[in-house]
């Protein structure tokens, strides 16, 4: 149902910083009959202990969805101890 993709540098979008993952063949209009894919803005926001957050930043990586410097860096909230960190992907909706 969904593709995930992030534009190349040389696509002049506002993504510079972020990682991507390549399209299966024959999808994003490459090929006859193919359904044509609309990019939208994602906004992940991770809440927790440091130690939490750069444990989920890097099981994200090591699944390849997103590079460790796409994220923003840790940011405090009002809650004690509690960390926040921002990432925002792109992904090609059918």
């Amino acid at each position: 149902m969904f593709d995930y993709q992030e534009p190349e540098a040389s696509d002049n979008q506002e993504t510079q910083g972020t990682g991507s993952l390549p399209l299966p063949p024959g999808v994003g209009g490459q090929g006859k009959g193919t359904r044509s894919l609309n990019p939208e803005k994602v906004r992940h926001m991770l809440y927790g202990s440091l130690a939490g957050i750069d444990r989920t930043i890097k099981i994200l990586h090591a699944l390849g969805y997103a590079d460790p410097n796409d994220w923003s860096d840790p940011m405090p909230t009002d809650q004690p101890n509690q960390w926040m960190a921002i990432l925002t992907k792109t992904l090609l909706i059918e």
